[in-house]
């Protein structure tokens, strides 16, 4: 019997991830997390790990079986099965894709796990976000501040917290899509049938499309290639087709460079390497303090300054907070506008 809701045309990445990167909290994931079935289970959807490739298509099999508004209602997920007895009202996150979800639902959580070093509210969601409480970080959950707020919903991902889901789901019903990133759309369903909020969540991902689609029409049929480089306190990425930026740029129809055009979320590179990130548009990210970054070393690489796009002014930095750490639909709306105002003219 078919679960609902089904993902959306998105289609499971053939090719097992080549790259294993270590842990790191930023945005898309790719850490490891070992030495229980928690951690053991976290590690083989990471980046390089056995399940990756397959995240999305798994994730669009996950659902509901509930008609709209009918509860109590058993939603299958990356953990198993969860059962909410009535509309949820108090929720919380455990990473930002799903405050960003949640947001986008008309819904405004309790409870919310920023990033490592980053207990701010992401600005763009400020508006809708009403005024969630701490719990923690997303690698750190503070599971006595999650059960204080009393929430009737838990929503977060396997590969984050995967070793704290036993605990999670005593304090309420908890679920768990497999990982965020690339899968960012099938998360969409999977929370939005747990809120009972299914059309909607197909409205905005259709409303996306059409944007996306229509953004690579007006920037014409020669597209130029784009680059992603984002600079962290202990790597120095090129962000490929298995990561949110990269469902991004493919959904627009923007081409790659060959050494981004991989399954995976992102291949690494030292600074001394930095002309490997040459396109016809560069777009750069910081996460957290740029000074804790490569950045200024990459930077004043000779190489670097020797790239066209960055002669020309088209090496851009973007920001981190929707490019990179959104990981939702209202988040991919404006790294859309970001894209049109600069490659539409």
């Amino acid at each position: 019997m078919s679960l609902r809701p089904r993902g959306t045309a998105a289609v499971a990445l053939a090719v097992a991830a080549a790259l294993s990167l270590s842990a790191c909290g930023g945005g898309d994931g790719g850490g490891t997390g070992k030495g229980d079935a928690g951690g053991d289970k976290k590690a083989a959807v990471a980046t390089g790990g056995k399940d990756f490739a397959d995240a999305a298509k798994k994730t669009a099999a996950y659902g509901t079986e509930a008609e709209p508004g009918q509860f109590p209602r058993t939603v299958t997920h990356a953990m198993g099965k969860s059962e909410i007895k009535a509309a949820p009202k108090r929720v919380v996150v455990l990473d930002v894709g799903e405050f960003d979800n949640v947001v986008s639902l008309g819904l405004k959580p309790v409870g919310y796990a920023p990033s490592e070093g980053d207990a701010a509210i992401p600005s763009y969601l400020k508006k809708g976000a009403g005024s969630p409480k701490s719990v923690g970080t997303i690698n750190s959950l503070n599971l006595e501040a999650i059960a204080g707020l009393k929430p009737d919903l838990i929503l977060g991902s396997q590969l984050r917290a995967a070793d704290k889901y036993d605990e999670l789901s005593k304090i309420a019903p908890t679920v768990f899509s497999i990982r965020p990133g690339f899968t960012w759309k099938e998360n969409y369903l999977l929370n939005a049938a747990a809120l009972d909020r299914t059309e909607r969540a197909h409205s905005a991902l259709a409303a996306y499309q059409a944007k996306a689609e229509k953004l690579g029409e007006d920037i014409g049929a020669d597209k130029p290639t784009v680059s992603m480089v984002r600079y962290m306190p202990d790597r120095l990425r090129l962000y490929a087709k298995a990561s949110f930026i990269g469902t991004i740029l493919e959904d627009v129809g923007l081409p790659r460079p060959k050494n981004q055009q991989i399954d995976d979320l992102a291949t690494e590179i030292s600074p001394e390497r930095i002309d490997e990130a040459d396109a016809d548009w560069i777009f750069t990210g910081v996460y957290g303090d740029a000074k804790a970054t490569q950045r200024d070393t990459a930077q004043s690489n000779p190489l670097w300054k020797k790239l066209d796009a960055v002669k020309e002014g088209r090496a851009k930095d973007v920001s981190d907070e929707t490019w990179y750490l959104g990981l939702g639909v209202t988040s991919a709306g404006l790294v859309l506008d970001d894209l049109r105002a600069d490659l539409v003219k």
